[in-house]
Parts: C-alpha cells; structure tokens; sequence
C-alpha cells in the first residue's frame, strides 16, 4: 500500500527534528522529576482534588493494557473504568474479570454494553472516556491515537507508536494537534520516569562526564510467547494471536521491545540519528510460528555529533541475556539497566556517581501517577513527540537489517512504505497483508536483496 501524499512528507530530519519548541531534541525533567513539561496553566479542563469522576477507557485488553488499567485505577482514586475494547471479546472479559476482582464493581463499571469487540471498537470504546489507554499491538497505533486526540481525550500510549514511517508522519501531525489542544499525552517509555535514568541524565546534563561520543544499548533475550495456530482460525485470526511475528502488526523485536534501550540513547545525546546501518537474520526462531521476523539484530547509527551507538537484540534461548545501556563519553562513561542501575564513571574508573535504588517506585506506576496528576492540576504533559522520534529510530534500525543497505534518515522518514490498513479495511475472512506460502511459510527479509525504500 502507498502513502496518500500528505503535504507532510518533504520534512528534512532537520525539520522533523526541530521543527517547533514543542518537539525538543530529548526529555526536560520536571519538578516531579517525570521527564516531561508542564504549563498548569495551560489545559483546557481541570478536575479538582479527585472530586470528579474520571471515565477511563481501555483499548487493546492484552496483558499491558490490562496492567496498564489497573495502575491507571490504583492512581487515582476518582477513575472508573467504563469500557474496553479489544478485537476479541475473551480477551475483553478477562481483562474485565480480573480488574473486577482487584476493584469491584464500584471501579469496573464495564457492562456486556459497554465492551465492544472487533477492528472498530476502539472508537466506541474512546467516545465514552475521559482518558483512554491505548494498548492494541502498535500497528493499529497511529489510527487509535489519531482518534483520540480529535475526541480531545487525555491519553496513555504504549510504546511504540507505529511500525512504519507513514504511521509516524500521523502519530507527529496528531500529536502537534495535541499539544495545540494542551491534552496530556504519556508515552509507554518508561525509563522517563525512572530515578535511576533521570538523576544520572541530569548529571551528566550537568557536565559530570563531558558529551557521549559513543555507546552500546542491548536487549539480548530469550524471546517471548508464540502462539500456536488452531485448526478453525482464519488467516487473520491466526495472526491478530500470534502478532509479535508480523510487521504490520509489530514491526520487529527491535522495535517493539528494543525500542526501549533505542530511546534512552537518543535520550541522553538529545538528537536523532542520521543514518543507520547493520545486519540481522533468522537462526534459531525461524519456524512458521516465528512469522517473518528477525531472531537478532546488529545496527550502528550515527549521529550528527559524529557519535555512534552499536545496537544490539536478539532473541535466542541459551546465550548471553543484557538489558542495559553503555556510553563512552569524553570524560569517562554511562552505564544504566532497567534494574534501577545508573553509574558514572571517571576516565581512570572512579565512581563519579552511582544511583542507589533499592526501594525506588516502579516507573510503570509513576507514568500513571504523574498523567493523573497533571489531569487534575489542569496540567499538561506531551510525550507524543520523543515517543514518535524513538520509534521512527528503531523503524530507520529495521529498514538497515532487513536491506543490508545504509539507510538515511531523511529517507526513511518519508518512505512511501504502508504496512497497516485502516481497520475498515480489515476483516476476519480477509487476507492480512502478509500471508503464508503454500507450506505455511511466510517471506522472511533477505539483506542484500530486500528493498524498504
């Protein structure tokens, strides 16, 4: 499928970039230390001391957006959650049932009326809300989000925010409209609202260590679930379950998960790569349940500064398992993990920092805890803009693997690409975008012969 020629497709990497005050280069820690700005004068709506109701919707019922519902019910105590949307309606009533079990009917005021089900139930789901969490997998993000924001709803967003760079020319000129509309805008990226990252981000903002010059980020796992195809399932069906395995749905483990690590790099230089390039294949999850998805990936970007950082991921039991981040700066070196580690280094080794976290709140809680907060202060929170920005750099990570080329990012930004439909588009009898061989394999990228552009 092709682009439909939005006037928004000739942005230079410069211009997407830098393109208003809005969309600053990396995070701005607030007060509260969550990572993001805030202008309580600005909102349009307030409400007060958690006097008033908040009508909370949930669309995509998994088990992020069912943990996401109940951190968004345990931060406040004036939420209700009042529907849920979910293309499959078991998944819709498990998530129900087990909220209902932690928050009772006073909370989960979720009827059979109001759970809605299938490729379209997301707008009926959000036109009910106040605040929708939107945690479908990311291919279907950047319609959701587009949605939300037109209905001026104040969102949380799962990571990431699109699998294709026609997605994400949407998801930037939603989330401008956004922040026009002051509506609070929290992006799944976690590692924001971390003490460990944000205290040693500060101090190396503070010059502790001088500029990065170069950096390692990793996730290098066993992988995560396959879902096997039953004997009735359609195509569709098939993979809408399995969906971690297909790029329209997913984008790739470097995307969907690595995105993480990916982020905290452009973080801390505060800047986008301008080019990427690396390598990547199928060596152990290679099976047709693994779809048509990379097991590892290799990718180097270069950044504007003349700073590069080797990007690791794979997915392959038995080996080496590293979740963290590694910079080489000009006066020593960074390293942070999700494990609340954050340790910087003088250039003779001595500890110039080292975070101490042992009882520091989970971030997943205090994204929610810091969105309803600023929805009750009349606040006004925008992640929208770094949340985009990463995920475009893990899509240009992707684009180099799966072509073996050196790929630009100015290019890439403006990729004619479309790997989703529209949900009207889609259909249970239908045939998804990609579909199987007559052995039940899928297409598997080839380096070297593989065009992205």
């Amino acid at each position: 499928m092709t682009d439909d020629n939005r006037n928004d497709t000739d942005l230079s990497r410069r211009q997407f970039v830098g393109k208003s005050s809005w969309l600053a280069g990396g995070a701005v820690i607030s007060a509260s230390l969550a990572g993001c700005a805030t202008s309580p004068s600005a909102a349009p709506v307030a409400y007060a001391g958690g006097s008033d109701t908040l009508k909370l919707a949930v669309v995509g019922c998994g088990g992020r957006g069912t943990g996401a519902a109940k951190q968004a019910l345990k931060a406040d105590a004036g939420v209700e959650l009042v529907a849920v949307a979910d293309a499959f309606g078991d998944r819709a009533d498990t998530c129900v049932s087990a909220l209902k079990r932690i928050y009772g009917d006073e909370r989960v005021k979720v009827t059979p009326e109001t759970t809605f089900v299938g490729f379209d139930a997301f707008s009926q789901a959000i036109d009910m809300a106040d605040v929708v969490i939107l945690a479908t997998p990311p291919g279907f993000r950047p319609e959701h989000f587009e949605y939300a924001v037109a209905g001026n709803k104040q969102i949380f967003c799962e990571k990431p925010m699109a699998t294709d760079a026609y997605g994400i020319r949407r998801v930037l000129a939603a989330a401008k409209e956004a922040e026009e509309k002051k509506l609070n805008v929290v992006v799944g990226l976690q590692r924001h609202y971390q003490p460990c990252y944000l205290e040693t981000f500060q101090r190396y903002q503070d010059g502790a260590v001088g500029e990065i010059i170069s950096g390692q980020v990793y996730w290098n796992s066993d992988g995560v679930w396959v879902r096997e195809r039953e004997p009735q399932q359609t195509e569709m069906e098939y993979q809408m379950r399995n969906w971690y395995y297909f790029n329209w749905l997913c984008g790739d483990h470097i995307l969907e998960q690595h995105i993480h690590n990916i982020d905290v790099a452009n973080w801390f230089i505060g800047d986008y790569p301008v080019s990427a390039q690396g390598m990547g294949g199928r060596q152990v999850r290679n099976g047709p349940d693994h779809g048509e998805i990379f097991d590892h990936h290799f990718v180097e970007f270069t950044y504007a500064s003349g700073a590069v950082i080797s990007s690791q991921c794979r997915h392959q039991p038995g080996c080496a398992n590293m979740v963290e981040e590694r910079f080489q700066t000009t006066g020593g070196s960074i390293h942070t993990d999700g494990g609340n580690k954050g340790i910087i280094t003088g250039r003779s080794g001595e500890t110039i920092y080292k975070h101490s976290g042992m009882f520091d709140p989970s971030p997943y809680q205090t994204e929610h805890n810091e969105l309803f907060a600023s929805i009750r202060s009349g606040g006004h929170i925008n992640n929208a803009d770094y949340g985009a920005k990463s995920t475009m750099t893990a899509i240009l990570g992707r684009m180099a693997t799966y072509s073996g080329k050196k790929i630009d990012w100015d290019k890439a930004l403006v990729s004619n690409q479309r790997l989703v439909p529209d949900s009207k588009n889609l259909d249970w009898d239908g045939n998804p975008p990609s579909m199987p061989d007559a052995n039940g394999n899928y297409a598997i990228p080839v380096p070297g012969k593989t065009r992205v552009l």
